[in-house]
């Protein structure tokens, strides 16, 4: 029985997976897809070195307890948000993926944002992705356990392979960087900016091949879910690091490696290995998502930085005792 078959025999009459867009239609949306994820991966992996990697592997716990967050608390929320609301199959596998994936290329320019530890940020999102290749499947059979006939419709091969062609992007840009450092940065701002036109034209042809069922998408319980992950994921990522005694500066980096899901990876996975008709317009909840992480990771950030602009300098006062203490 293939995926189609399983999900028509758990749907029921739900309406959610009734999606036909034109064949030609979905093929160029999973070309473009596949080139975001590609050229996203690349980029990532002209930002790591691999002396800092070594060094954060030699002194492992914050990136341990980095996976930890990212690995134990988002799989964990995405399957209790998912159960509370009483999702149907379709929009629970969906969230479960969500909550599963590793960590991505945005929790980098948030963790230097918010001034965190850079060299945790990037380590962190290098062996977050290696090790979704093997946890990603491992975390969906077990969570799928809790939702009847999920069991067998996760599409497992296709996930294990979009997590292998992320690795394969990644390594080029880790070797580019170590052998040609001066064409890393020429390689990130022409990413950036294929990135930029292959999202517009993901977004206009999406919008062309679900304009009739968007609404379907747009639920409350979807809504509800979208904004709630990412927030509790950078709390429980951050309270978790403060309980296992990082540093404030590797607490916020934590925190926000947790909340910040790899929406690449997401869509890919879900576009890909899903068939239009049985993922119908849920394929769009990683940028739901997405907007609000970036929303809630930005008013993060601005209260950061308002607490340490009003924050009296600890240096200074350190400073001061010692000149009182050394006066006659």
């Amino acid at each position: 029985m293939n995926v189609t078959e399983v999900y028509k025999g758990i749907s029921g009459n739900s309406s959610i997976g009734v999606l036909n867009i034109p064949p030609s239609l979905n093929k160029a949306i999973n070309i473009f897809t596949v080139i975001i994820l590609f050229i996203t991966m690349i980029s990532l992996g002209c930002t790591m070195e691999l002396s800092k990697i070594r060094a954060h592997l030699f002194k492992p716990k914050g990136v341990a307890i980095a996976l930890l967050a990212q690995f134990g608390i988002m799989p964990l929320t995405a399957f209790s948000l998912a159960k509370m609301l009483q999702m149907d199959p379709i929009k629970a596998v969906t969230v479960l993926i969500c909550g599963c994936c590793p960590g991505g290329s945005l929790s980098n320019i948030f963790s230097l944002a918010i001034k965190g530890d850079m060299n945790l940020s990037i380590v962190m999102t290098t062996c977050s992705c290696i090790a979704a290749l093997g946890l990603m499947p491992l975390l969906l059979y077990i969570y799928c356990q809790g939702f009847p006939g999920l069991e067998n419709a996760v599409p497992y091969v296709g996930i294990i392979s979009a997590l292998m062609f992320t690795l394969v992007p990644c390594g080029i840009g880790i070797i580019i960087n170590h052998y040609r450092p001066n064409y890393s940065s020429v390689i990130k701002k022409a990413g950036l900016s294929i990135l930029i036109v292959a999202g517009i034209i993901v977004f206009s042809l999406s919008g062309v091949a679900i304009r009739d069922v968007l609404w379907m998408v747009l639920t409350p319980d979807v809504l509800f879910v979208g904004a709630l992950m990412p927030l509790i994921g950078f709390t429980l990522g951050y309270v978790m690091s403060v309980i296992c005694r990082l540093s404030p500066q590797c607490s916020r980096t934590v925190s926000m490696e947790t909340g910040c899901q790899n929406i690449q990876l997401c869509v890919t996975i879900l576009k890909v290995a899903f068939p239009p008709e049985v993922i119908g317009p849920m394929f769009l909840f990683p940028l739901i998502y997405y907007t609000f992480q970036c929303t809630e990771a930005i008013l993060l950030t601005l209260c950061f930085r308002c607490y340490q602009a009003f924050k009296p300098p600890a240096e200074d006062g350190v400073n001061v005792k010692q000149v009182e203490v050394m006066q006659p």
